[in-house]
């Protein structure tokens, strides 16, 4: 009897596997039921318990390393990192329970794809992945359809190399030009941001894997960003920073959502209730789970309550607060419980669960030509003089600045990706028939080794960054003289830990590389040959004093490891220019709303005030009156386009748009048709125009046309009113503009929204109030 009771007691208090629930056969909350304390506490907080923080953080981060007493619980912990063998490189996973048949899934960053180790110990095998172009180049290509195909081939490679979630897609607002994160994240305004997301989530998730889209939410900044405290108005909180994330959860319903480090009017995202359940869940219907990003260690039980399902990467630190907490009564089984049940659920989804046959061999060569493709339709024509597509009698080319002979192909931290190669834009143009000079070429090469022979090994975390070199006039001059064309080419790096600087050789061109631009340009423009300026940049920089120098100026962004033979396809024609801007280039950077308010406001580094509220990007340009450099929506090409027929129905609480484009030029081509709503004022001051909705055309020969239809809702017209907090949509007269640029509106027309289809909308959507 005494052996018997011990046997009970035994299954009561560490669970025995014969009397416990299977999650194979159970749902996650009768499993929750039968877990003890320490077992939901440890669900909850992931296992990468000894990963070590990046090398460089930002001001404000706490170096956890130095966390001697996290040191000392870890000798005692259990179930450390468990998968790290399985796919190396992988930045953390969540906690096996064999007995309960609970595996470990494995989280992976990033937004370029799947970042992961390329070589393993004691494995002669390789596992690079493919590094596809930037967030900032597929926004530029305002093509859904696209984005998710590009998102199919990440999700693949997730699947593939042994990977749940991949910690990705980006999704914050370019608030301020000099965010070191930019390239991760796609666009100022919130419809394109949320629309090119829902297409990347769909993509990746279609292979049965999940996404983290982040971070969520108001995280535009870098500097401090482990506390810096935003403070923004719940209008601009709702209609700027977190719509786009509202339209990807609502179309796309992410596995996960990852919370931001930053603080919002004095409360840590991940320690909002507010964000994370009221808005996130009550509202919008989000059925995922939340885990903070990486390092965001604040109050673990503070977080728990909020909604934030999951602690990542974990410390064992956080693993006895808990526990303590749950016993003392600060933090309730019932929060436990729900927790655990939500990761419990995503377990049930991924991979891991399924146990799939994982082949560590996806298809790089196929998805490096769904790269090369997808970069060419986010190129930006900024400006053409008829020197592109280069003419057919061109056969040699001088290839000027840097980033032609060692390109950017994306940028660094959490947006790293371990490419199996880069083709430089030398290779490219090589690859399609150019001749190159090899004097200038092993000039360049020769500069280039000797400058990074100084610099750090290139890791994710770090990416040298070699300065332009001064090229001598009487080199420029032979090169004149001996080539038919002009190449330059301007790179930009950045990456996560740090924003960009207001500086010569960042935002600023260098004065290296103005004298490179000018020189070569005139030098060329003697003979009556062309020069070409390409931007392998991340984001926004400054173009003022340098845009009428060459005979044509693209920004490639940084396209992803095929960089060097897109770009050759589409100077010589093979390929047509389609994308277009989806941020604004100011003239000067104190036309930048932000500008004096980055990154921090009234000499406090711990605050950033939101001053310009909803006028963020065009929003705050058109509405001023202030002229850009080149304005958001905007992208030239080697064809023209011709708008008619614009058809605008009200039918009830929808608004269908239609109109007819025509390429009247002579190259096949893609044209970006954008679709911007002028609504009356009501209780609150609206901008001039807001995008509400953009599609792009198939490609159309010359001659050729094609009736685009565009839908929108009348609660998409909506503005959050503080005093009510509430979306309020008005009645009354709305313009609908239909061109191919915030500014370059080819068509317009007025519809009327009646009180009686307000009510309808009330109706329909009960998240918008009747005025």
């Amino acid at each position: 009897m005494k052996k018997l009771s011990t046997l009970i007691l035994c299954s009561i208090l560490i669970g025995c596997s014969t009397s416990r629930p299977s999650i194979k056969s159970n749902d996650s909350e009768k499993v929750v039921k039968a877990m003890t304390t320490e077992e939901k506490v440890r669900t909850v907080v992931g296992t990468a318990k000894y990963r070590p923080t990046p090398p460089e953080l930002a001001p404000g981060c706490t170096n956890f390393e130095n966390d001697t007493e996290s040191a000392e619980l870890l000798k005692n912990s259990v179930n450390t990192f468990m998968t790290e063998n399985k796919v190396e490189g992988a930045a953390g996973d969540s906690y096996v329970i064999d007995e309960l048949d609970i595996p470990a899934m494995v989280f992976a960053d990033g937004p370029a794809g799947i970042r992961i180790n390329p070589h393993r110990k004691n494995d002669s095998n390789s596992y690079y992945a493919t590094a596809f172009p930037i967030a900032t180049l597929l926004a530029s290509t305002w093509n859904t359809e696209l984005v998710e195909r590009v998102g199919e081939n990440i999700g693949n490679e997730v699947l593939e190399y042994g990977a749940d979630i991949l910690l990705a897609p980006g999704m914050n607002i370019h608030r301020n030009p000099l965010t070191g994160r930019n390239f991760e994240y796609y666009s100022e305004d919130p419809h394109l941001t949320g629309m090119i997301a829902s297409a990347m989530i769909n993509g990746i998730q279609s292979n049965g894997v999940g996404v983290s889209a982040k971070h969520f939410a108001v995280n535009n900044q870098e500097t401090f960003r482990n506390g810096v405290n935003a403070i923004v108005s719940e209008r601009a909180f709702r209609e700027i920073y977190l719509k786009g994330f509202e339209i990807a959860i609502k179309k796309a319903q992410p596995w996960t959502i990852m919370s931001s480090y930053n603080k919002i009017n004095g409360e840590y995202a991940s320690e909002s209730h507010k964000l994370l359940t009221e808005i996130l869940r009550d509202e919008w219907g989000f059925q995922g789970m939340v885990m903070t990003d990486w390092w965001g260690q604040k109050d673990p039980i503070a977080q728990m309550q909020a909604g934030n399902d999951m602690l990542m990467p974990g410390t064992e630190k956080q693993v006895v607060t808990l526990i303590e907490a749950v016993e003392s009564g600060k933090l309730s089984q019932e929060d436990l419980n729900r927790n655990t049940t939500r990761v419990l659920d995503l377990v049930k989804k991924s991979p891991a669960y399924r146990n799939y046959p994982y082949s560590n061999k996806p298809d790089l060569k196929a998805h490096a030509q769904v790269t090369r493709e997808a970069a060419t339709e986010g190129f930006v024509l900024l400006e053409n003089n008829g020197a592109l597509p280069l003419n057919k009698e061109i056969k040699t080319i001088a290839p000027f600045g840097i980033a032609t002979y060692d390109i950017f192909t994306g940028g660094s931290g959490s947006g790293y990706v371990h490419k199996p190669y880069k083709i430089t834009l030398k290779e490219g143009l090589q690859n399609n028939g150019y001749n190159v000079s090899e004097e200038l070429e092993q000039t360049y090469l020769d500069y280039i080794a000797s400058e990074k022979a100084k610099m750090g090994q290139e890791s994710f975390w770090y990416v040298p960054i070699v300065g332009e070199m001064d090229v001598e006039l009487t080199s420029i001059q032979k090169m004149a003289q001996n080539s038919d064309a002009a190449l330059i080419t301007i790179g930009r790096s950045s990456g996560e830990g740090s924003d960009r600087k207001l500086e010569g050789g960042d935002y600023y061109l260098s004065e290296t590389e103005m004298n490179l631009i000018k020189n070569v340009s005139t030098e060329f423009k003697k003979l009556g040959k062309p020069t070409i300026l390409i931007l392998n940049i991340g984001g926004v920089i400054e173009l003022t004093d340098c845009k009428d120098m060459a005979d044509a100026m693209m920004i490639v962004w940084q396209p992803g490891q095929e960089a060097g033979n897109s770009i050759a396809n589409v100077l010589s024609g093979k390929d047509t220019p389609s994308g277009k801007l989806p941020m604004t280039f100011a003239k000067r950077y104190s036309d930048v709303p932000s500008s004096t308010n980055f990154p921090w406001s009234d000499g406090d580094p711990s605050t950033v005030k939101y001053r310009e509220d909803i006028f963020v990007g065009y929003r705050h340009f058109t509405t001023k009156n202030i002229e850009p450099l080149y304005e958001f929506g905007y992208g030239k090409s080697y064809t023209t386009f011709e708008y008619n027929d614009l058809m605008v129905n009200v039918n009830e609480g929808t608004v269908e748009v239609s109109v007819k484009i025509t390429n009247t030029g002579n190259y096949s081509g893609k044209e970006i048709v954008q679709v911007y709503v002028s609504t009356p004022n009501g209780e609150v001051v609206k901008p001039v125009e807001e995008l509400k909705a953009f599609a792009k055309t198939k490609l159309l020969a010359p001659g050729e046309s094609e009736t685009v239809y565009l839908t929108m809702k009348a609660s998409d017209f909506a503005s959050f009113v503080e005093n009510r907090s509430a979306w309020v949509t008005d009645a009354g007269t709305y313009n609908i503009k239909v061109g191919a640029s915030s500014t370059d509106i080819k068509l317009n027309a007025d519809i009327e929204i009646s009180d009686e289809i307000v009510r309808k909308v009330k109706v329909m959507f009960p998240q918008v109030n009747l005025k």
